[in-house]
This record gives C-alpha cells, sequence and structure tokens, in this order.
C-alpha cells in the first residue's frame, strides 16, 4: 500500500485560500484585488472631495470680501438734536 499524502486534495475540492459558498468558490486572489481597488479609489475621491471643498471655501472668500460689497450712505447724525 502507498503512502498516503497529508495535503493531497481531489479535484472537486476548492483550494484551502477560496471562499466556498457550496455552488461556486471566489479566489482569496479577487477578494484581494477588488478589496485593494475600492481602498484606492477611496483614497482618490477623498483628495479630489478635499480639493473641491477647498475651491468652494476660497469662492465663498471672494463672494463675502469687503471690496465687492456695496457701499451703504449712513445719514449724518446731528450733533445739536432739535427737541
Amino acid at each position: 500500500m502507498p503512502p498516503m499524502n497529508i495535503n493531497s486534495s481531489s479535484p472537486n475540492d476548492s483550494k484551502s485560500g477560496d471562499f466556498n459558498f457550496g455552488l461556486f468558490a471566489i479566489p482569496q486572489s479577487l477578494l484581494l484585488q477588488a478589496g485593494t481597488v475600492s481602498v484606492l479609489m477611496l483614497v482618490l475621491a477623498q483628495k479630489n472631495a478635499t480639493e473641491t471643498l477647498n475651491a468652494i471655501g476660497k469662492a465663498s472668500e471672494e463672494v463675502f470680501r469687503g471690496d465687492r460689497l456695496p457701499i451703504l450712505e449712513f445719514p449724518e447724525s446731528r450733533k445739536n438734536p432739535e427737541v
């Protein structure tokens, strides 16, 4: 009788690193790739959101800057008020 290899697997078995859901198996490398891509996309989105919010803040400062506001005419105060 030949010696049995403990680590041997049949062709129908999934690899040890796969997530087996019965009808199909998802390789670990695919999950790692999907996770990496999603994290990189979040980092890029955060960078773009920060730049956009900074631009909106600078534009709002320009709107409320003093030289663009209208000059209001105030009535002169009387020094000797008439009673």
